[in-house]
C-alpha cells in the first residue's frame, strides 16, 4: 500500500504555449516559490534557468523539452518545459503522452496564437483537461478578459468536451512570480504581486489528477523521449504505467511501427524485441538527473541497458512479452536540404573540413536523440539529404555543427511533397501576422504572390491589425526577412503546420539576382563603391573572396558577374585626397537563417565556425552557362 500512497502524491504536467508566451519564465518563478534550491541559490537564480543550452539562451527560445521536479505541500510535481516554436511541435506531441494535464499559457496581450491551437488540439485529443494561465496581465495594453474569451472560443472550435471546456483559470505574471484565480479580489495589479504562486500550486494539486497507473501490476512503460551518452548509448525516458523496476532487473524492449501514415486504429506491427537489464536508472530532482536503485508507477524515469531504443518502444516485464503498447506517432518531415562537404577554395581555413564519412557520422549522432530528423543517402559523393519539420530545426543543427568546429555547405530548403490519388500534395501552414494598418497593402501583395489566402482579419488593437492566412510552406521560405523590411521591423509573424493540401502552383519569391565574383583576392573599397550602385553588398573592403562567391544582391532580376577585387589604376594625375572621398554603405551581414532563406536553387550557404558565405553551386561562370543551357 505504500506504493499506492506514493503515486497519489505525484502530479505530472507539461507547460505548453505559443513561442514567447512565458513558459520558461514561469518555471523560474515556480522554482523560487517552491524553494527548490538552497536559500542563497534561490535568491540568485538566473533567468530562464531551464534554457541551459547556449543556443537557447542566445535566441531566447526552448529547443528541446526538459523535465524538472519541485516539491510543494508534500506533493512531488513533475513539470516538463516544452518548445514553443512550430518546428519542434512534434516533441510536444510525444511529451503529452507522459503527463496527466497541461498548463496552457496564453499571453494577455496577444491571445491564442497558431502554436496555441496546435498544442491545445493535441492535448484535448488525448483527453487531457488543461489549466489556463493568462500571463503578462501586468503589461501595458493587456486585456486578460478578451484573451480568456478567445481561448474559450478556441476550446469550442477544437471540440472540447464539457469537462474540458470548464477549465480552471489563473491570471498572473511569470516574470514577477505571482498568480491569482480572481483579479477582481484585488484593487489593482500592483496588489496582486503580494499573492505569490500559491494559487498556481493549489490549482495543480486540485485539478491535475494523480497518475492513472497500476502499482501492483507487472512493470510497463513507453519511451517518449531519447537522450544519448557516449558511454552507455541511448537512454529512454517515459512514465512508468505499471509496477516498478530495480537496478539490474530484466526487462523486454519491444519495437513497433505504424503500417499506414494516418497513425490510427490498430494498423501497426511489432518490428523487434530484445531482452535487456536495467543498467542505470535516473529520476529528475530539481534540474538534475539523480541515479536511483528503484522506481515506481507514476514516476517519469530515464532507463538505459538496451542496445537500441526508439521513440514509442515498450519496456515491460518478461511476463508481458508479446503485448506491447501502440506506437507513438512521430511527425513526418516537411522540409529538406542537402548537407554537403565544403569543397570551396577556403575549405579548412576556419574550421575542420570534414569528409563525407565524418559528415554522416555527425548527423547519425543527432538522429540518436532527434526522432523528427531523417537522413537519406542518395548516392551523391559530396553529401546527404537531411529532412526535418522546418528551416529553424535544421538551422539549429547546422549552428551546433559550426560551433563544434565543422565546415559544411547547405542547399536551399525545399518542401517535401507526397502523391495521393493522382495529385501532388504539399505542406500548408496557418500564418498569423500582426502589423500596423498602414502596411497591410504590401503584406497582402507579397503573400498573394506566395499563394497565401486570407482566412480572417481582426482589428485587435488600436492601430494594429491581425490577419490570418492559409499558405503553402513554400511560400514562407525566404519571406521573414522581407516581411520585417516591409513592416519596418514592427510586424510580428508566426505560423504552424496544419497538414497537406493540393499543390498551389508556381510561387513567386525572390525577384532579385546575385552579384557573383569572377575573381579571387581581396575586395577593394574602390570597386565596392561602384558595385553598391548596382545592389546591396554583403562584404567589406579587404575581405577575401573567391570565384563564384556571392558578394551582394543585384537590384534587378538575374545574376550579375563582377570583380570586387579590381583596383584603381595608378597614374600621376590624381589628387592625393581622392581615396578619402570613398563612401561605402554598411554591408548586409547574413545570419545562417537569413542566408538559408535568401539563396536560390543554384546557390549554397558555406557555413564555417567563423563565417557564413554564399556561393554558386557551380563556381565557374562558363560551367554555369553550360549547365543552364542543358536545363532549357
Amino acid at each position: 500500500m505504500q506504493l499506492n500512497k506514493s503515486f497519489q502524491k505525484i502530479r505530472n504536467l507539461a507547460i505548453v504555449a505559443h513561442i514567447d508566451h512565458g513558459k520558461t519564465t514561469l518555471i523560474d518563478s515556480i522554482f523560487k516559490a517552491a524553494q527548490t534550491f538552497r536559500t542563497r541559490e534561490n535568491a540568485k537564480i538566473e533567468e530562464r534557468i531551464m534554457d541551459n543550452n547556449e543556443l537557447e539562451r542566445e535566441r531566447g527560445i526552448t529547443i528541446r523539452s526538459k523535465p524538472c521536479t519541485v516539491e510543494w505541500g508534500g506533493y512531488q510535481i513533475n513539470i516538463i518545459d516544452t518548445p514553443g516554436h512550430a518546428d519542434f511541435s512534434g516533441e510536444v506531441e510525444r511529451i503529452l503522452s507522459t503527463v496527466d494535464s497541461v498548463i496552457l499559457i496564453v499571453d494577455a496581450n496577444e491571445g491564442p496564437m497558431p502554436q496555441t491551437r496546435y498544442v491545445l488540439r493535441h492535448a484535448l485529443g488525448i483527453g487531457l483537461n488543461p489549466i489556463v494561465f493568462v500571463n503578462k496581465v501586468d503589461r501595458p495594453g493587456a486585456e486578460p478578459a478578451d484573451a480568456l474569451n478567445k481561448t474559450f472560443d478556441l476550446f469550442f472550435e477544437l471540440g472540447a468536451t464539457d469537462s474540458q471546456a470548464d477549465f480552471p483559470v489563473l491570471y498572473g505574471s511569470g516574470l514577477d512570480g505571482w498568480a491569482v484565480s480572481d483579479l477582481d479580489k484585488y484593487g489593482s495589479v500592483l496588489e496582486c504581486r503580494s499573492a505569490g504562486m500559491n494559487a498556481l500550486f493549489e490549482a495543480i494539486i486540485e485539478y491535475v489528477p494523480a497518475p492513472d497507473v497500476s502499482p501492483e501490476a507487472p512493470f510497463l512503460m513507453q519511451v517518449s523521449t531519447l537522450a544519448w551518452n557516449e558511454y552507455v548509448g541511448r537512454i529512454g525516458c517515459g512514465k512508468i504505467l505499471q509496477g516498478s523496476i530495480k537496478l539490474g532487473d530484466t526487462f523486454i524492449r519491444t519495437s513497433t511501427k505504424w503500417n499506414s501514415s494516418d497513425f490510427s486504429g490498430n494498423d501497426w506491427s511489432i518490428t523487434g524485441t530484445e531482452t535487456a537489464r536495467a543498467a542505470q536508472i535516473w529520476v529528475t530532482r530539481g534540474l538534475e538527473r539523480v541515479a536511483v536503485n528503484e522506481v515506481f508507477a507514476g514516476d517519469i524515469v530515464w532507463i538505459t541497458g538496451a542496445n537500441e531504443i526508439m521513440i514509442g518502444d515498450t519496456f515491460s516485464s518478461p511476463e508481458l512479452e508479446g503485448n506491447p503498447m501502440k506506437p507513438l506517432s512521430i511527425e513526418e518531415p516537411t522540409v529538406s536540404m542537402f548537407f554537403l562537404v565544403n569543397n570551396g577554395p577556403f575549405a579548412g581555413r576556419e574550421g575542420q573540413a570534414i569528409t563525407l564519412r565524418q559528415l554522416k557520422a555527425r548527423i547519425e549522432r543527432e538522429l540518436h536523440v532527434n526522432a523528427a530528423l531523417r537522413m537519406e543517402d542518395l548516392g551523391r559523393p559530396d553529401g546527404v539529404k537531411v529532412s526535418g519539420r522546418g528551416e529553424l530545426q535544421l538551422g539549429i543543427l547546422i549552428e551546433e555543427m559550426r560551433r563544434e568546429g565543422i565546415e559544411l555547405c547547405i542547399s536551399k530548403p525545399e518542401v517535401i511533397t507526397i502523391e495521393k490519388e493522382g495529385q501532388t500534395l504539399e505542406p500548408y501552414e496557418q500564418l498569423i501576422v500582426d502589423i500596423p494598418e498602414e502596411y497591410q497593402g504590401v503584406v497582402f501583395e507579397k503573400l498573394s504572390k506566395r499563394k497565401g489566402k486570407v482566412k480572417g482579419i481582426d482589428n485587435f488593437q488600436r492601430g494594429l491589425i491581425r490577419i490570418e492566412f492559409e499558405i503553402p510552406t513554400r511560400g514562407l521560405i525566404g519571406y521573414r526577412g522581407e516581411f520585417l523590411t516591409d513592416t519596418r521591423g514592427l510586424g510580428i509573424m508566426s505560423s504552424c503546420f496544419t497538414g497537406y493540401g493540393v499543390w498551389a502552383g508556381v510561387v513567386t519569391a525572390r525577384n532579385r539576382g546575385s552579384l557573383v565574383s569572377l575573381d579571387a583576392g581581396e575586395a577593394t573599397a574602390y570597386q565596392l563603391e561602384n558595385l553598391q550602385e548596382r545592389g546591396v553588398l554583403f562584404i567589406s573592403p579587404l575581405e577575401a573572396v573567391y570565384e563564384g562567391m556571392i558578394v551582394g544582391e543585384n537590384s534587378r532580376p538575374g545574376d550579375m558577374p563582377c570583380n570586387p577585387t579590381k583596383k584603381k589604376q595608378q597614374t600621376n594625375h590624381r589628387a592625393s585626397t581622392k581615396e578619402a572621398t570613398t563612401k561605402l554603405d554598411v554591408p548586409r551581414r547574413m545570419t545562417l537563417e537569413k542566408a538559408l532563406e535568401w539563396i536560390a536553387e543554384d546557390e549554397l550557404v558555406e557555413a564555417t565556425p567563423q563565417s557564413v558565405r554564399l556561393r554558386k553551386t557551380i563556381r565557374d561562370e562558363n560551367e554555369r552557362k553550360k549547365a543552364a543551357k542543358k536545363t532549357l
